[in-house]
């Protein structure tokens, strides 16, 4: 346990997976859940990932996975934790929630010397459209025009540190397990190649910064409300891209 959030610290301790056979001289991947609570298979997929395949890693590369960083908002629903504050748009100084906050701290007393790869585990949901959006906008008294919600998994990566062959390698792999957004246009950013974009993670304090740019870093999205998705393609394409991403890695 490396922290709670302080308007219920009993019933909201946060929680990270540390492999057992941790050594300060390997590098160390870092999976990230949950930090948009409604964003179920991050969470899920995070817990999938610890049960079905991360022991078979535990020798070649420090395992650290934090799956539920905003527990409020996954027991209720939300995007936004409990102070109206988006978890992920403040994994930067001055900026910090709770959420947030307590998870850059734990991760800088862990003086880890290499990360090898991180994955925010996320999706983008009808939701964001009918409701998160809408309400994002009225809150900077912004006209909201709507948006294109895409049918398949694509991923975010950074702007500044690209590392497409990474991101080409986790789209290889999800593809295996469910559909790859094909738009040219994604979410209003323009696709590098199927699947792909790119974003100022930095500058808009997304999780995907956590390890400072330091490593190959992306943030998945899985479309949970497409006809051609269970629950269980979605959990299950979250631990593809995690698969597939260390894999990447551990082959360069």
């Amino acid at each position: 346990q490396y922290g709670a959030l302080s308007h219920n610290p009993g019933r909201y301790p946060l929680f990270a997976v540390k492999s057992k056979q941790w050594k300060d001289e390997r590098s160390t991947l870092l999976v990230t859940g949950g930090v948009h609570g409604y964003e179920t298979s991050g969470v899920q997929g995070a817990l999938l990932f610890l049960e079905t395949q991360a022991a078979k890693y535990t020798e070649q590369v420090n395992i650290l996975v934090a799956p539920c960083i905003s527990p409020w908002a996954y027991e209720h629903i939300e995007r936004w934790n409990a102070d109206l504050k988006d978890p992920n748009r403040s994994f930067k100084k001055g900026n910090e929630t709770e959420e947030s906050a307590a998870l850059m701290s734990y991760l800088d007393s862990l003086n880890v010397k290499e990360w090898a790869c991180h994955l925010d585990l996320h999706e983008t949901t009808d939701t964001d459209e009918l409701e998160f959006m809408p309400a994002k906008h009225a809150e900077a008294g912004l006209a909201y025009s709507g948006e294109v919600i895409p049918d398949g998994f694509y991923l975010v990566g950074d702007s500044e540190n690209p590392h497409l062959e990474f991101h080409q390698a986790i789209i290889s792999g999800v593809e295996k397990v469910t559909h790859i957004v094909k738009d040219e246009d994604i979410i209003g950013e323009p696709a590098k190649s199927d699947g792909i974009i790119l974003v100022p993670v930095n500058t808009l304090g997304l999780c995907g910064n956590i390890t400072g740019g330091k490593c190959p870093a992306t943030t998945t999205e899985v479309y949970p409300d497409s006809p051609r998705a269970t629950d269980a393609i979605c959990n299950d394409a979250q631990v593809a891209a995690i698969v597939s991403g260390i894999d990447y890695v551990l082959k360069h």
